[in-house]
């Protein structure tokens, strides 16, 4: 008798997780880590939490809660997880995480050959080139670029690849460079080639070059011409 409860209690604490989700996490554009945050959602869920915190999501994680509320805002971009409002049972409305979005992708699209929206690719690249996640600043910089200033996410990628090209990462240059582009009326990766160009020959024309090894600039050339393949 005693068995046969044990079994029960421990058949009752199971958690069904999509095989095709294991399998094609990748193709989605997911890391492992996102991965285990939307399990751990997932369960959280399953168990009657539909809000879980950061601070709830890492006490059963390997990473902090700044790490974890940095992937909720990735899942967020990148439309996997999505934060809609409920009425509860004394009708007063409350907020609850909802993975339909994630369910929708994996079991309606085909995979294999899904393209992450540009909006969520930025938030991807940014972080590649950093070699780090984004802070919520550089995140609600970046949503203030895309939602209020309107800025194309093609021309986005550009200021990035300039600011990388002319080592000067970091977002302030970048936010100088796209609203530079804004105040000339460039809107297009094309039109702020030509920018580029322009300002290397201006530059080159009232600069005294010091007797020195000239500066290997091949890079930032190859992605002015379009052929590094960066700027497409």
């Amino acid at each position: 008798m005693n068995k046969q409860m044990n079994l029960e209690h421990i058949l009752s604490k199971q958690l069904s997780i999509p095989i095709k989700l294991l399998t094609d996490y990748r193709l989605l554009g997911l890391d492992e880590t996102e991965l285990i945050v939307i399990i751990q959602l997932h369960r959280f869920s399953h168990e009657g939490n539909d809000f879980p915190t950061p601070h709830d999501l890492s006490q059963c994680l390997s990473i902090n809660e700044t790490e974890c509320a940095h992937i909720l805002r990735r899942l967020i971009q990148k439309q996997f997880l999505s934060i809609d409002q409920i009425d509860n049972d004394k009708n007063q409305i409350s907020e609850v995480y909802s993975l339909e979005p994630l369910w929708t992708q994996l079991f309606t699209e085909n995979v294999s050959h899904k393209e992450v929206p540009d909006d969520g690719k930025i938030f991807i690249l940014f972080e590649q080139e950093f070699g780090r996640p984004l802070s919520p600043f550089e995140i609600e910089m970046i949503n203030t670029w895309l939602d209020v200033d309107q800025i194309a996410p093609s021309l986005i990628k550009a200021g990035l690849r300039e600011s990388v090209l002319m080592s000067k990462l970091n977002f302030k240059y970048i936010d100088r460079i796209l609203r530079s582009w804004k105040k000339k009326g460039i809107k297009t990766v094309e039109e702020a080639r030509q920018e580029s160009r322009s300002f290397k020959k201006q530059t080159a024309q009232h600069t005294t070059y010091k007797q020195s090894e000239p500066k290997d600039d091949t890079l930032y050339f190859n992605w002015l011409t379009g052929e590094d393949g960066h700027a497409k």
